[in-house]
């Protein structure tokens, strides 16, 4: 399992980042939220590295 945080903003992000975000159910700062260890979810993960950490 990965735990996933938003540590960045969305306010500066791209609309494709943005959706993302959505997506993975981030949609307030310091929230954690957390996924099974996937191909799809890992994708998702370096799209927007910049703004998530992942915590273990």
């Amino acid at each position: 399992m990965l735990k996933i945080r938003l540590i960045r903003s969305r306010i500066g992000a791209t609309p494709g980042q943005r959706r993302v975000l959505d997506a993975l159910g981030l949609r307030r700062m310091h929230k954690i939220r957390e996924f099974r260890d996937t191909a799809p979810i890992r994708g998702m993960i370096g799209k927007v590295s910049h703004m998530v950490e992942v915590v273990s």
